[in-house]
């Protein structure tokens, strides 16, 4: 029997789709899953003629691999992949590398590849975007683990992965759980990008008056210009897509949001690193509070739901789509800064060398949040590899300053008639906030000395120099000590 170059466990949909990716780029695969009748329906349907081993047990599946082994697992994140890699670790050889590609938690990646290690083995946990189509036809990826492990699923990582100008949406992104961080932060922008898009179809419909179909043309003219993305395309077409009744389904679907957890990972690792994330964490805690659905109909009928409906000429009602277009083009402008330097604060906590215009490419295709303007941040990083925040670049600085009047009417528009827009509103804030030379902290540290003598640095001492006034009496005596 020839061996297989890659071994791939788990058959649901992403698996059995990544498989069929592998295939059909001439790799040779042996395939298995718990429930042995899953690999005999994929060999029945997929097999034929292909170069795919359909394995019923864990021994030959292994045997049937080509050493050093590569066994990549797409099966449920948490304890089953934990379970999995203690049964697989005494049946492997040193150098034989196990892959998780399934959407599993960072922290629990750094731990399993420490541990996979010192069993003289390699580990790789790789990030993979693009949902069923993308595995399909060809994610976004973003390995991480071992370094050693790279050499050997490179070639077929970049093989099945999306391609760009005919560059592979896939690299090496760095040591222990630096893929599935950067994979994280890929889902927390996701939220963000599908909030703002939804504020700004919440803006035209209750503010503006606007149907299903117009608003859809809108997001299909924005499509065309510097908002072009996958997000932006298929809210075009799901709003123009009809019902049965011949009304737009989108109306028909219930308000009430979904989420799978790394949102809130994302947001969680923004405080553990002290990064400010608040567009993602808005787009977070609005999917929460849609889910609060009983809670706000009975709101409503006490504190009422009335909107502020926009009264101007159709050129006004222009206007203000302009001014919408370029509010959520400067929202995703912050979005990405407070993503991206929450990847730059990792990088220093953990010791990870990314490559962040690298990581801007791999998202470029295959991935959720594709669009054009990931080619903007690419070229930010190539011209300034130290880049503190992408809102500082000179192309994103222009586009902020530019959008900053259109912004604030959005914001102020919103706030005015009633209609929640928290993400946008939050960015604006962020925006505001970044470029202030000098914030209230000043009071804010005031008040926590006064009550807890946590003490404070003078503007007119050297940093690092603390002090401590008796608020109730008088005088400041010089603190060697800060508590925070």
């Amino acid at each position: 029997m020839q061996l297989s170059d890659i071994g791939l466990m788990g058959l649901a949909v992403m698996g059995e789709n990544l498989a069929r990716n592998m295939l059909s780029h001439g790799f040779s695969v042996s395939v298995y899953n718990r429930t042995t009748s899953v690999v005999d329906h994929f060999m029945q349907t997929y097999g034929q003629g292909q170069k795919v081993y359909g394995a019923h047990s864990l021994e030959d599946f292994l045997a049937s691999l080509a050493k050093p082994r590569k066994i990549l697992m797409l099966i449920r994140a948490g304890e089953p992949v934990d379970q999995m890699i203690d049964t697989l670790i005494p049946m492997l050889d040193p150098g034989d590398c196990i892959i998780d590609c399934g959407n599993s938690h960072y922290p629990d990646t750094i731990r399993r590849c420490q541990k996979v290690e010192q069993a003289g083995l390699l580990y790789v946990g790789s990030g993979v975007s693009g949902g069923g189509e993308g595995a399909l036809k060809g994610p976004s990826m973003m390995p991480g683990g071992s370094p050693a492990a790279w050499p050997l699923i490179q070639p077929i990582f970049q093989a099945i992965c999306a391609k760009v100008d005919g560059e592979p949406c896939c690299d090496w992104v760095g040591q222990g759980g630096a893929g599935h961080f950067v994979k994280m932060v890929h889902n927390g922008i996701e939220y963000g990008d599908m909030q703002l898009i939804c504020e700004a179809y919440f803006l035209m419909k209750e503010y503006l008056g606007m149907g299903a179909q117009e608003q859809s043309e809108v997001f299909a003219r924005w499509n065309e210009g510097r908002l072009k993305s996958y997000l932006i395309e298929i809210t075009a077409d799901i709003l123009s897509r009809i019902d049965d009744d011949r009304t737009p389904l989108v109306e028909k679907i219930l308000d009430t949001a979904g989420q799978k957890g790394t949102g809130k990972w994302t947001t969680i690792a923004s405080l553990d690193e002290g990064i400010p994330l608040t567009l993602i964490s808005e787009a977070v805690f609005s999917r929460c509070l849609s889910a609060m659905k009983d809670a706000r109909v009975a709101a409503s009928g006490i504190l009422g739901s009335q909107i502020v409906k926009f009264s101007g000429s159709q050129a006004e009602k222009e206007a203000f789509l302009a001014d919408l277009e370029a509010a959520l083009y400067a929202s995703k402008i912050v979005s990405y800064t407070q993503g991206y330097n929450l990847m730059m604060s990792a990088a220093k906590t953990y010791g990870w060398d990314l490559n962040l215009g690298g990581i801007a490419l791999m998202w470029r295709g295959g991935c959720i949040i594709r669009s054009v303007f990931l080619g903007q941040i690419k070229a930010a990083f190539d011209a300034d590899p130290n880049l503190p925040s992408l809102m500082t670049a000179p192309y994103f600085a222009d586009a902020l300053k530019d959008a900053a009047a259109a912004w604030r009417r959005v914001c102020a528009a919103a706030v005015l008639s009633g209609v929640p827009a928290p993400a946008f509103c939050s960015a604006l804030s962020y925006y505001d906030g970044y470029r202030c030379p000098r914030l209230p902290a000043n009071l804010l540290q005031a008040q926590r000395d006064y009550f807890g003598a946590h003490t404070y640095e003078r503007i007119d001492a050297p940093r690092g120099e603390f002090f401590h006034t008796d608020w109730l009496g008088s005088g400041s005596v010089a603190s060697s000590t800060y508590n925070a």
